[in-house]
């Protein structure tokens, strides 16, 4: 069994790495451990960090440290289990028992992450439990391997190999685990679906496991999976068999991952609906650790999509409070902009360059508009989004609905003043 410091030596000077929403940090004494750094920029639309909201740090750290604490609590899965027997489709749907099983080994154990806990800053403790007196944005975690796909090229065509990855251990798969419990409007998967012809929409249902045309704001009796590359530069949406291919474990692990995956959105929906919000997908990262399968990386409202839902005008309005109200932010209020990153993403896929290459370089010969500023006013309300749910890591037990009701009437209101309301409800709402 590991065992870990309750305290370790902080050492933040020189990072072992630099993330556009995180930095990580060796630990003196102890080369397994790294300390995750929450910051306080966004990224969207993979372009880098381009904007700050005052305690979104602290907010994300402690809203991580929430989830791995009920991903590794028996007693939370044991609940879980007992709202799905019987009564989930998806558990009558699995003929193979895999999700009855793996549910099962998780009610006694707790499902395996590579999270040990949040750390304070001040006097280094790390509390496996609970919180510090003063919320922290250092958490603890055990390292696994980071591997990049090489690119390969050969007569002006380019292809990644993931050959390496099928010898290796203690690494994280070169996957992400995409969970979707409904589509929203921002959904990756609608915008293909939309793209296709009838004969290929019809193929692309079947491969998806669902029987009804995709549409904004809907519900599915049970969740997909979808994956995409992860350290390719660019993130890749790829068959289930292409990923099982690249994934460089056996099929049984894959399949194990998948059902993780579920697994693990079903947990996150019952923190989610506490706080008075609706989850919708979200995104997991997994590593293998010899024959065990560990949730890693970290699960915040950047990796989300949660909304509060509300009547307006007799219609269902949706109010994103995670990082989709961010990209609404630009898709409404920035158009070219986004037009130009899509722009530069197109000609990087057809010559494997890095598009934030291709965007820089274009925006330095002024073909694209630079990355806009964001208003103050918007930022405004994204923190105090940020401040509920500190409040919720803080008293679980209090009703949030009132408030975050009150927060998604002012992001309504913003659109409205700035007289682009009716691109908002295009977007966020049905009925």
């Amino acid at each position: 069994m590991n065992t870990f410091p309750d305290r370790i030596k902080l050492d933040l000077d020189k990072p072992y790495y630099i993330g556009s929403v995180q930095k990580l940090y060796d630990v003196p004494a102890h080369p397994d451990l790294l300390v995750s750094e929450t910051t306080s920029g966004g990224s969207v639309f993979d372009v880098g960090t381009i904007f700050n909201i005052a305690g979104s740090d602290v907010g994300r750290a402690g809203f991580r440290h929430l989830v791995f604490q009920e991903l590794q609590n028996p007693e939370a899965w044991t609940a879980l289990s007992g709202r799905m027997s019987g009564e989930s489709y998806i558990m009558r749907k699995d003929a193979s028992g895999l999700i009855e099983k793996i549910l099962a080994d998780f009610c006694e154990k707790g499902a395996p992450t590579h999270h040990i806990g949040m750390v304070d800053r001040e006097s280094g403790e790390v509390f496996s439990k609970g919180f510090p007196q003063k919320l922290s944005n250092l958490t603890l975690i055990k390292k696994y391997t980071v591997m990049k796909p090489a690119l390969k090229n050969v007569c002006g065509w380019h292809f990644y190999d993931y050959e390496h990855y099928h010898h290796t251990d203690g690494n994280v798969i070169p996957l992400e685990y995409i969970v979707r419990l409904g589509i929203t409007s921002g959904s990756s998967i609608l915008r293909k679906f939309n793209a296709m012809g009838d004969a290929d929409r019809n193929a692309y249902l079947a491969e998806l496991g669902i029987d009804q045309p995709l549409s904004p704001w809907i519900r599915f009796d049970a969740p997909l999976v979808d994956l995409t590359t992860k350290y390719e530069p660019e993130d890749r949406n790829i068959s289930r068999q292409e990923a099982a291919l690249i994934s460089g474990v056996d099929g049984e692990t894959f399949s194990r991952s998948l059902v993780m995956a579920v697994l693990g959105a079903f947990l996150l929906q019952q923190i989610f609906n506490r706080m008075g919000l609706s989850l919708w997908d979200l995104k997991w990262e997994i590593a293998r650790d010899g024959h065990d399968l560990v949730f890693v990386d970290t699960i915040d409202t950047d990796s989300v999509r949660v909304t509060f839902d509300l009547i307006r005008e007799g219609k269902s309005c949706f109010v994103h409070f995670n990082k989709q109200a961010m990209r609404d932010f630009y898709k409404i209020i920035h158009p070219d902009w986004l037009g130009a990153v899509n722009e530069a993403k197109k000609i990087a896929s057809n010559s494997g360059r890095p598009f934030t290459d291709v965007l820089s370089e274009g925006q330095k010969k002024s073909r694209y508009p630079r990355n806009p500023v964001v208003d103050e006013a918007f930022l405004d309300i994204q923190k105090q989004k940020f401040s509920m749910i500190q409040s919720f890591i803080r008293n679980q037990g209090q009703e949030l609905g009132e408030e975050a009701g009150r927060i998604a009437g002012l992001e309504i209101a913003y659109y409205e003043s700035a007289n682009k309301l009716e691109e908002y409800l295009k977007l966020n709402s049905a009925g």
